[in-house]
């Protein structure tokens, strides 16, 4: 007796394979430099432990973080990017930082004092 799940099993079977995806460690973007195309997400970090899992990724081989004002968590992330750029551990220029602009922000005009909030809670200068 062929029923419902089994028909929809065996018709997309072919579907159901396992298949091998490459995922290049790096996109190489327009001005030459190499950008990790894997990194640390902070969506959902606890508060008080995003920042300590920022600074051990960066410090085990992690540059690339991902982040974003909506996750109310970008100061605490500062506070650590700060601390692992005085010790030397990294170099600002290694460090790739995506944020994201919540979509109540797009107007031209609030851009910039957006991109500038997150900058300051960054403790960054780019």
């Amino acid at each position: 007796q062929l029923n419902r799940e089994s028909f929809f099993t065996i018709r997309f079977q072919h579907l159901l394979k396992p298949f091998k995806m490459t995922i290049p460690k790096h996109f190489k973007m327009n001005n030459g430099r190499l950008m990790p195309s894997y990194g640390l997400g902070t969506w959902l970090s606890e508060p008080g432990d995003v920042g300590k899992a920022v600074e051990i990724a960066l410090k085990n081989g992690y540059s690339l973080i991902d982040g974003a004002a909506i996750y109310k968590n970008e100061d605490e992330i500062g506070g650590f990017l700060e601390k692992v750029l005085k010790e030397g551990t990294g170099k600002r220029e290694d460090i790739f930082y995506t944020s994201k602009l919540w979509n109540s922000f797009h107007r031209p005009e609030d851009v910039e004092p957006q991109v500038d909030q997150t900058l300051k809670d960054l403790k960054l200068d780019y």
